[in-house]
C-alpha cells in the first residue's frame, strides 16, 4: 500500500475517532500511566493489516513499542496473540478502536479470499475483488484480498475500460462501443466487455477485445463459450456467484472469477484488544 496515502487515512480515521479529546481516558486516570496491551484472537482466520499498527501508533505516540509476531497472509488461530504494546495508556487506548476496527475487517477479508480459493479448488482460475467495496476503505480491502491469496480487479475507473450493460446501451452496442473506445484511449488501455448471451460473446471477439466477461453464466453456458473464445482473450466469470456455488464453476475454463461478496458480505474476525491487568469490583 502506498505509504504517504496510508498515514493521510489514517490520520482521517483518528481525527474522526478521537474528536477533540478522549473524554473517558483523560478523566479516569492519570496522562503519564504506563502499560502493556495485546490484541487478541477469538476465532481462527488469516491476518491482513499488521503494518497499519505500527503506522497508526507513530502518528498517536511513537514512542508506543509495537510488536508484530505474524506476518500478513498468514494464517492464525483461535486464542493467538497476534501483536503486543507497550507504552502511554492513554495514547494505547486512543488507537484501539480504529486500528482494530481496521485489522478486523481486513482479517475477515483475507480469511473469506483464502476459504473461497479452497472452495473452488482450481489452480488454473484466480479468485479476484470487484468495485464493490466500502467508500474510503478500497485500497485496505483490496490488499486484504491480496493477503487471502486473491487477485485485484480495477483499483478505480481509470485503470482499465469496462463496458457494461449501461454503455452498451448508451453506445448502441458492443461494436459501436469498442470502435469509439478504441478512438478515444491509448495502447496502454485494456478493453473488458461484458457478454449475456452467445451473440454477444461472438461480437465481443470479432471486436478483439482484450478480455471478456461472462456475465451471470452458468458453469455449462461458460464452457461453451470458453470453446468460441480464442487463447489470446483473457476471460472472466462474474455475477450471481457466491461462496455456495463457488464450487460448481471449477474446471469450466474461465481465468478469472471475480466475487463482490469479498468485500461487500464480509464478516469480521473477531479480535480483542487487552489491556494487560486485572482490577476487582469491591461488594457493599
Amino acid at each position: 500500500m502506498n505509504t504517504i496515502l496510508l498515514k493521510e487515512k489514517l490520520q482521517q480515521f483518528f481525527n474522526e475517532d478521537l474528536g477533540e479529546i478522549d473524554i473517558t481516558s483523560e478523566s479516569s486516570f492519570p496522562s503519564d500511566r504506563k502499560g502493556k496491551a495485546y490484541i487478541k484472537a477469538k476465532e481462527s482466520g488469516v491476518i491482513s493489516g499488521t503494518s497499519l499498527l505500527k503506522y497508526g501508533y507513530e502518528i498517536l505516540d511513537p514512542n508506543i513499542k509495537v510488536t508484530v509476531p505474524i506476518k500478513d497472509g498468514e494464517e492464525f488461530k483461535k486464542g493467538d496473540v497476534v501483536a503486543e504494546f507497550e507504552g502511554n495508556v492513554r495514547n494505547l487506548l486512543a488507537g484501539e478502536r480504529v486500528l482494530l476496527n481496521l485489522l478486523q475487517r481486513m482479517s475477515g477479508i483475507a480469511t473469506m479470499t483464502n476459504k473461497a480459493i479452497g472452495l473452488l479448488d482450481d489452480s488454473k482460475i484466480r479468485i479476484c475483488d470487484t468495485r464493490k467495496t466500502t467508500p474510503g476503505l478500497r485500497m485496505f480491502e483490496k490488499y486484504a484480498v491480496r493477503c487471502g491469496g486473491g487477485f485485484n480487479h480495477r483499483r478505480s475507473l481509470s485503470d482499465a475500460v469496462l463496458l457494461k450493460e449501461n454503455h452498451l446501451v448508451a453506445c448502441g452496442g458492443i461494436r459501436e462501443a469498442v470502435n469509439v473506445v478504441r478512438e478515444q484511449v491509448g495502447h496502454m488501455v485494456k478493453i473488458e466487455v461484458e457478454t449475456t448471451n452467445e451473440l454477444e460473446v461472438l461480437q465481443a471477439i470479432e471486436a478483439k477485445v482484450d478480455v471478456i466477461m461472462f456475465d451471470n453464466a452458468t458453469p455449462d453456458q461458460i464452457k461453451h463459450y470458453i470453446n468460441l473464445v480464442p487463447s489470446e482473450i483473457v476471460t472472466e466469470a462474474s455475477g450471481g456467484i457466491n461462496l455456495e456455488t463457488l464450487p460448481l464453476y471449477k474446471g469450466c475454463g474461465v481465468n478469472y472469477i471475480s466475487l463482490g461478496c469479498l468485500t461487500h458480505s464480509v464478516k469480521a474476525i473477531d479480535l480483542s484488544f487487552l489491556l494487560e491487568g486485572d482490577y476487582h469490583e469491591v461488594s457493599y
